[in-house]
């Protein structure tokens, strides 16, 4: 209560009373501070996607050092003054690499390994392994690329399961399907990242602003790559089983809350509040539902479908189209074509890597024009 100036206490005048009101602080939810400090939409730092990326980069150093050219390829080497990490003759691999031999020995996925020799651990170890430099390259800046946007918006756990998981998937679809060469790369767990960025869209469709633009930018970049899948040397078998994993794997990790139900959560309930929202929409426990039951189907049933021997292609007589396009400038006979040749006396013992081909010559002189000779008619 206040008295103005002036103001006395003479006949006639009063006091005249100013009564000053603070404004009330509205009450404070019990939980506010602790969703304004840590709020669902954060920033992760990355570091599981770069890590990845020095592994395969230190595999294939290994690989390289296994293979050791110089002393194990009677051919020239690629490279030679890279000593024991030169690389086989471009004719044996064009993308600047070890043999498939080595390969092999280092884990590559082979499907008569996996289902005779019960080796299922290479449907895993198949995918720290690449064919060459530019194989290699071409995976790791893919990997940085896409992947650390990931990592920063959902953690490196959700990644490390969707890249896991749709490599995973990825080897089993290209068991059933190739049969007669082996397979290396992080392709179907790099696909199984574009596949979950697609279903993350579909999921959290109410979250975002441009949503058409979006979703045709992704379809366009996953149609773009399964064209080029369809070129020799390339396992395209594995790029449409990772996307397929990953692309279920986003309905099921990737699932956000909406932005109604995180409001509400910050504002205080009164008289006046708003009907309370569901942290998720029907559609997206719908969505959740119908692709974990899928995953869990459709891996089981490839296991056992490999395990049992089972070709996918002799149900699917246009399959292979898939995965390679035979033309006039290519064939798409994708079996190794690597010719190991081995002297002994005037008999010249020729074997053609991958497809069990082998035969001995009656040799005067084995001059390496000969071998090459021999070695094209034995492997075309």
């Amino acid at each position: 209560m206040m008295k103005p100036a002036g103001a006395g206490a003479g006949p006639g005048t009063g006091t005249v009373e100013v009564r000053v009101e603070r404004p009330q602080r509205p009450p404070v939810h019990p939980n506010s501070a602790r969703l304004r400090a840590r709020p669902y939409y954060r920033r992760w730092t990355p570091w599981l996607v770069p890590a990845a990326s020095i592994a395969c980069v230190a595999v294939f150093l290994v690989t390289m050092f296994v293979n050791d050219c110089p002393n194990r390829s009677a051919g020239n080497c690629t490279a030679g003054f890279l000593g024991r990490f030169a690389f086989q003759p471009l004719k044996e691999n064009p993308l600047l690499g070890p043999s498939s031999t080595t390969l092999l020995k280092m884990g590559a996925l082979d499907v008569s390994k996996v289902v005779q020799g019960r080796q299922g651990w290479r449907l895993i170890t198949c995918i720290w392994l690449h064919a060459g430099v530019v194989h290699l390259l071409i995976n790791v800046l893919c990997l940085l690329f896409i992947g650390i946007r990931l990592e920063q918006e959902f953690g490196f756990v959700r990644i490390g399961l969707v890249y896991l998981i749709s490599g995973f998937g990825g080897s089993l679809m290209s068991a059933l399907f190739i049969r007669a060469s082996i397979s290396v790369g992080a392709s179907g767990a790099l696909f199984g990242l574009i596949g979950s960025m697609l279903s993350e869209l579909i999921t959290n469709w109410s979250l975002y602003a441009n949503k058409v633009a979006a979703l045709l930018t992704l379809v366009l970049v996953i149609v773009v790559n399964l064209a080029l899948g369809i070129l020799p040397r390339v396992d395209n078998f594995a790029h449409i089983g990772g996307l397929i994993s990953g692309f279920l794997l986003g309905f099921v990790v990737f699932i956000r809350p909406q932005f109604a139900w995180i409001n509400q959560r910050r504002v205080a309930p009164g008289p006046q509040a708003a009907p309370a929202e569901h942290k998720h929409k029907t559609y997206q426990y719908i969505l959740w539902i119908v692709a974990a039951i899928l995953l869990i189907v459709g891996f089981t049933l490839a296991i056992v479908l490999l395990f049992r021997g089972y070709n996918a292609n002799d149900h699917c007589s246009w399959c292979h189209y898939l995965s390679c396009v035979p033309t006039k400038k290519w064939k798409c006979n994708s079996s190794p074509t690597t010719c190991t040749a081995m002297l002994q006396g005037n008999t010249l013992n020729l074997t053609c890597e991958g497809k069990g081909i082998y035969r001995s010559y009656i040799v005067a002189e084995a001059t390496q024009d000969k071998i090459d000779q021999l070695c094209n008619q034995l492997c075309s």
